[in-house]
């Protein structure tokens, strides 16, 4: 029996950052591995013809017409990153082409940057580190009120964690059920209501529609010292407004994205005392980022198997992806 064709399709520094030798010889113990790591992605799609399985990662390439002229017998793509929408095309549904992403398991290191944040903001960690001597009481995390915007898979690893310590969770999540919510371990409340937690995390995707969403009137609902975590996107947040809030010394931030990212030379996130920023880290760094290929690759071998993804990206579920 041939062995199904597979190409290791990326380029050469996304290769470099997420696939190892072990993950390579997985490979080559059941497929056909064609190692077409590239500079230019262009130039490299010509040699795609006869091949089963894409494996990939960030830096691929639009998959339109032109494309599939040289991927003529491909059956599925491994994305061992985030977001597919950058390039995945109607001819995909079209074709009947699988889409797997290892983004399920991306939210794992933005999760556990979620919930040290947390932890330590509640204890006003930031604050006492750097030595200011003026914050407002520590809430502590005894039955501290945390609330989630938006159950995506950031949001639900998120409050899995969070099932480990005795919070108060609420969610704002307008396609979540109460039900739902509560096999969560969350109340669902509104969007004003979230805002009034102690803690208020941000986990919501960057859709158009979704453009600061995060207000000036949602702001001036947070109580006297919460914080406000953001590991989303930055033009979820109408950041004048959170300025705002901050040079008032109401509240606290943790802010792991901005718009744009980074923030200009100099913009107060980079001064201000109740201010965190931290450059885009809660996501797959280093190790993390090779158990992304560990994930697509046994996505894969479930495809090759005939058994069900854990992660397939339908249609569907492109058109809510950030």
């Amino acid at each position: 029996m041939n062995k199904p064709k597979v190409a290791l399709f990326a380029p050469d520094w996304a290769v470099e950052k997420v696939f190892d030798e072990s993950h390579l010889r997985k490979i080559k113990e059941r497929c056909e591995l064609i190692d077409l790591r590239f500079k230019n992605s262009i130039d490299t799609q010509s040699q795609l013809s006869g091949i089963d399985y894409i494996l990939s990662s960030w830096g691929m390439p639009l998959m339109n017409e032109e494309f599939f002229s040289h991927a003529n017998s491909l059956k599925g793509v491994f994305y061992a990153a985030g977001s597919v929408k950058g390039f995945v095309t109607d001819e995909v549904w079209k074709r009947g082409v699988i889409i797997s992403s290892a983004a399920i398991v991306n939210a794992i290191p933005v999760a556990e940057y979620t919930l040290g944040v947390i932890l330590l903001a509640n204890k006003r960690f930031f604050q006492t580190a750097a030595g200011i001597k003026e914050y407002h009481a520590m809430p502590g995390n005894y039955r501290s009120s945390i609330g989630i915007i938006s159950a995506s898979l950031v949001g639900r690893q998120v409050m899995k964690l969070l099932a480990n310590f005795e919070f108060e969770i609420s969610l704002y999540d307008p396609f979540v059920t109460e039900e739902e919510a509560l096999a969560l371990g969350a109340k669902k409340v509104s969007l004003e209501d979230v805002m009034k937690c102690n803690i208020v995390s941000l986990h919501a995707p960057n859709l158009p529609q979704l453009y600061k969403l995060i207000n000036a009137n949602l702001f001036s609902l947070m109580p006297e010292g919460a914080t406000f975590i953001n590991t989303a996107r930055g033009a979820l947040v109408d950041e004048a407004a959170l300025l705002n809030e901050l040079q008032s010394g109401r509240i606290y931030a943790v802010l792991d994205v901005t718009e744009p990212e980074p923030p200009v030379a100099d913009s107060p996130f980079y001064t201000l005392k109740n201010c965190i920023y931290t450059p885009h880290i809660a996501g797959s760094l280093g190790d993390e980022c090779k158990r992304m290929a560990s994930f697509e690759i046994d996505e894969m071998f479930r495809v090759i198997d005939g058994k069900k993804l854990r992660n397939q990206v339908t249609a569907d579920i492109v058109s809510r992806l950030a």
